[in-house]
């Protein structure tokens, strides 16, 4: 409690601004990270998005928030629907720029999620470093498998359900006493703020994963440490943050 109070006035130290996505419905937010995704070039004319099950899965909402949010999006010119055996919700042949405006919450919040990166960075190299010292062959192999599906995933919605697995099993490996928690609550609230990928970007981010476990394997707890800093650092680049500045620049 002293720590978050001083003479009955909150510690601005122990705070954290109220994020603008905050604001924002869950509906919102997935017409939100689509239409940037669009924006962005990460998602293409044509493009083929995940079903409604596995869409809601991986932005962790409701299914009935996609199907409502997909709607949207169709009526905004941004998705169409296709009946039949091969349809399904697609990116449109030209999707209008700037279509959902809750996007700017993502914006706003820039300077937030750059910390929360910077937290990550630090959190997994740590958890790296013990995880070589202390992973045993089990979970060597639960590397593997995950590893392997990615290798195949179809979709970044498929992707994402592997590399959680996989970075949970670095976590759980650590044997540190709430190492599990403590990144569950920093990743849940930075996956708020992750758009679809490109398969091409995540199929090199796997090799960065297979590159991970070798050094975890070798029980080089200082490589495995590095790896893992410098895998989390490049979502400065590769999440919205840095896809925007790059996309002002040009």
């Amino acid at each position: 409690m002293a720590s978050e109070t001083r003479g009955g006035v909150a510690n601005p130290l122990s705070r954290r601004p109220l994020a603008a996505i905050r604001r924002t419905s869950a509906i919102d937010t997935v017409r939100a990270r689509i239409s940037l995704a669009v924006d962005l070039g990460l998602l293409v004319p044509g493009e083929r998005l995940p079903n409604v099950r596995t869409t809601a899965a991986a932005l962790d909402v409701g299914e009935i928030t996609v199907r409502r949010a997909f709607t949207a999006l169709e009526q905004e010119g941004v998705v169409e629907r296709r009946p039949g055996r091969n349809g399904g919700t697609f990116i449109a042949p030209r999707p209008p720029r700037n279509a959902v405006l809750e996007a700017a919450a993502y914006r706003e919040d820039s300077d937030h999620v750059r910390r929360l990166i910077d937290e990550r960075v630090v959190m997994e190299a740590g958890f790296a470093h013990f995880a070589a010292e202390r992973i045993d062959d089990e979970t060597l192999g639960g590397l593997d498998a995950a590893i392997r599906d990615m290798d195949a995933a179809a979709t970044w919605a498929d992707f994402h359900e592997a590399d959680q697995r996989l970075h949970r099993l670095v976590v759980a490996s650590a044997g540190l006493a709430g190492a599990m928690e403590m990144y569950e609550r920093i990743t849940a609230e930075l996956y708020q703020y992750f758009l679809p990928y490109s398969m091409d970007y995540l199929r090199v981010s796997n090799e960065q994963h297979k590159e991970i476990r070798s050094a975890l394997g070798a029980r080089d707890s200082a490589l495995a440490a590095r790896l893992l800093a410098a895998h989390v650092d490049e979502l400065h680049r590769s999440m919205y943050v840095g896809l925007s500045e790059r996309t002002a620049d040009a």
